[in-house]
């Protein structure tokens, strides 16, 4: 997310992190639960299964031709995750303890029953709550300080967008683009009004057809809406618009717009610091 004010330079503004800091805060955390659960007695294993670029997250506009050429909308990375997910190593590994060892594993880990409890009051009603402790409340804590703090103001800024996505998806200027969009992918041969539409078809065809066919149809759309995408300048359309009516929540929200993007912004410097020059997830 993105908002700006005229005492609010860019530096200041709350981002979206892109992929390559998302994987840096990720293998930084890792990284930090791996050493505590070493000084405790404890192995700590990553989930693995995706690779850098499978874990490269699919917003509502894709504009990379290439990626979408090769993984269409990321239907078979869903299902790889999950596989991932399923045999994940630590739960292997924590099956092969002992119950009193399993308990002290999960009190290491998360704290256990003792671990304290984190809430937050989101935009448009409803609270979040969190569980923290152990060696992973530990590396939350050494990557982004206080998290009581970080908490509040990261489910504030992550829950705006109920307030705002009706106003970007009837703005003019989104709504021109899109139909550009639309034409654009006529011209290609594929019927869709905005690149939800296209998607929805896809998710529905995938059951009514041989599962390679399918793919092979969904790397076509994909492609096909990530040229067109790329040719309207959606994206950079869609970004300006939610910058703008973010903006407009400052008023009630800006306070803990700027404290999430001043803890993101510190949490990136201490993970470059923890991880070093690695390229790659920490194993």
């Amino acid at each position: 997310m993105t908002a700006t004010t005229a005492a609010t330079g860019p530096e200041e503004r709350l981002r979206r992190l892109n992929h390559r800091e998302e994987l840096l805060l990720s293998d930084a955390e890792h990284l930090l639960i791996k050493r505590c659960m070493a000084r405790l007695g404890f192995p700590y294993y990553r989930s693995g299964g995706l690779t850098p670029e499978e874990q490269r997250p699919v917003g509502y506009v894709q504009d990379d031709v290439g990626w979408a050429r090769k993984h269409g909308y990321g239907s078979r990375i869903l299902e790889k995750g999950n596989r991932a997910r399923l045999d994940n190593p630590n739960a292997a590994y924590r099956k092969t303890l002992s119950a009193k060892r399993s308990r002290a594993y999960a009190r290491a880990l998360n704290g256990g029953k003792e671990a304290k409890v984190l809430s937050a009051e989101v935009p448009g009603g409803g609270t979040i709550r969190k569980r923290v402790g152990g060696c992973s409340g530990e590396a939350e804590e050494q990557l982004y300080g206080d998290l009581g703090t970080w908490f509040t103001a990261d489910k504030v800024a992550d829950n705006l967008q109920g307030l705002y996505v009706g106003d970007v998806l009837a703005d003019k200027r989104f709504t021109t683009v899109v139909g550009k969009w639309s034409r654009c992918m006529k011209r290609a041969g594929h019927h869709y009004a905005d690149p939800g539409e296209a998607r929805e078809a896809v998710r529905q065809q995938a059951g009514e057809i041989p599962r390679d066919e399918a793919f092979e149809a969904e790397r076509k759309i994909a492609a096909a809406d990530a040229t067109c995408a790329r040719e309207t300048s959606l994206r950079a359309v869609a970004e300006e618009r939610e910058a703008h009516y973010i903006d407009k929540l400052r008023g009630e929200y800006g306070t803990a717009l700027d404290t999430a993007g001043r803890i993101q912004r510190d949490a990136l410097a201490r993970a470059r610091k923890i991880v070093g020059a690695r390229s790659r997830p920490v194993p």
